[in-house]
């Protein structure tokens, strides 16, 4: 009996795109550029680097990428770190160790090692570089260079099967956004078949997008070559002495004019859009990273964590539930319009419009609004806590006030521009890291 499916054609193409999808995706190896510092955020990278941060309750930043990627089925992935990388080191040994090397699947940590000169990796190109004899060992046809340091959700399967079927030597992936905004990203300018005619890295006045005057198209640093066109131009690149051996600075500018570069639009790959715009996020200062975790905690968030056709994956700590007590007038246990992650114990205190990150107490009589707090924070009693973003291990003392009278915290603690306050350990006199 004849199996009707395969007489479908529409059944038949999107079968054979799956295998085509799937055959490219086992051809590729990612390299995760992880060795970043991320200084706007201040504080919160003094002793972590910003793919190590936490995000959303229960993840670090890195896992957006490391997600994509496997839900993508790019199963070969380098993990690229330098700057502070313990914090990010333990966090992949404990929650990303479920690939099975038997399958050829694996997440491999590439500490900067000095490998291939005495200096540590001087530039995005020269971080692959470095490596360069841990990729060809893989025998990859296609490498993916992503960073680790951005919330988003990307199928990178289409990005890589447009990449071939366009014959592309690389392909760079873009987002659009207003043309004033522009000059803080690396603008392509593109013709009608998206192939890059020129690139510029933060111009002054950038190029708009053909037909569309209003925007311009920058790139998100996420770029697909050919493996072995990518070690010529790392190697020619590594040869020129006043190189800054940068992917967007000087090995981008100079393949755009000698060989097929493409842009692949963002919109074309991007996951799970709540509002018909695609979500990438550049959690990269204070106020941007505030925003976009208290934005998880609105009705329909711009960020779809619950969806469980695209999971993003983490170390999974064993904690128990949350848990509220105390039901009394004055000393109500609750949350409102806020998201509380496992661990959590509110006792007689009430949060709102708040993201509450594993094991954090909240003692009685207090009250925490539109803040972030991060993992294993006491909040003791009669505390007042309003637009601030707490470091974890924090414990705040009993009567602390902050996020009410900007100046009085300017004393103490870090205030952006916006006004969100950052509170850490080491802020409250509490010694938390000891070099010493």
């Amino acid at each position: 009996m004849e199996d009707k499916d395969y007489m479908d054609p529409s059944l038949v193409k999107q079968k054979t795109s799956i295998r085509f999808h799937s055959e490219i995706t086992r051809n590729t190896i990612a390299m995760i550029l992880a060795g970043g510092r991320g200084s706007r955020l201040q504080q919160l990278t003094d002793w972590r680097s910003k793919p190590a941060v936490p995000f959303g309750g229960k993840f670090r930043i890195i896992d957006f990428t490391l997600s994509n990627c496997v839900n993508s089925g790019v199963r070969r992935i380098g993990v690229a770190t330098q700057y502070k990388a313990q914090s990010l080191i333990r966090h992949i040994q404990h929650g990303w160790s479920f690939l099975d090397g038997r399958f050829n699947e694996f997440v491999e940590l590439l500490p900067a090692q000095q490998r291939t000169t005495e200096s540590w990796y001087q530039g995005t190109a020269d971080a692959v570089f470095q490596n360069l004899d841990i990729l060809r060992r893989h025998d990859a046809k296609y490498v993916l260079i992503l960073g680790g340091d951005h919330i988003y959700k990307m199928d990178y399967s289409k990005l890589l099967a447009e990449h071939v079927e366009k014959a592309a030597d690389m392909t760079v992936a873009c987002l659009e956004i207003p043309l004033d905004e522009a000059s803080a990203f690396g603008v392509m300018g593109v013709n009608n078949e998206w192939q890059v005619t020129s690139f510029a890295e933060k111009p002054n006045n950038p190029v708009p997008i053909p037909d569309q005057a209003d925007k311009a198209l920058v790139s998100m640093g996420i770029y697909v070559f050919n493996a072995s066109f990518l070690y010529e131009q790392l190697i020619r690149d590594h040869d020129i002495s006043d190189s800054s051996h940068d992917f967007g600075k000087d090995l981008i500018p100079f393949m755009v004019p000698r060989y097929r570069v493409f842009a692949h639009r963002f919109l074309n790959s991007c996951v799970n859009m709540a509002s018909g715009i695609p979500y990438w996020r550049d959690v990269g200062t204070v106020d941007a990273y505030w925003e976009a975790n208290i934005d998880l905690t609105t009705v329909t968030p711009d960020l779809n964590l619950y969806d469980v056709d695209w999971p993003i994956w983490t170390h999974q700590e064993q904690l128990p539930p949350a848990k509220f007590v105390f039901d009394d007038k004055e000393r109500r246990g609750q949350a409102l319009d806020s998201s509380v992650s496992g661990g959590c114990i509110i006792s007689g205190a009430t949060v709102r419009r708040s993201l509450l990150f594993s094991n954090v107490k909240v003692r009685s009589y207090s009250t925490v609004e539109d803040s972030v707090i991060l993992p294993n924070v006491d909040i003791g009693r009669n505390v007042c806590l309003r637009r601030v973003i707490v470091e974890k291990q924090c414990v705040i003392p009993e009567g602390l006030i902050a996020g009410y009278d900007i100046e009085e915290d300017r004393k103490r603690f870090h205030v952006t521009e916006k006004g969100v306050t950052l509170i850490t350990p080491e802020m409250l006199g509490q010694k938390i890291h000891h070099v010493r």
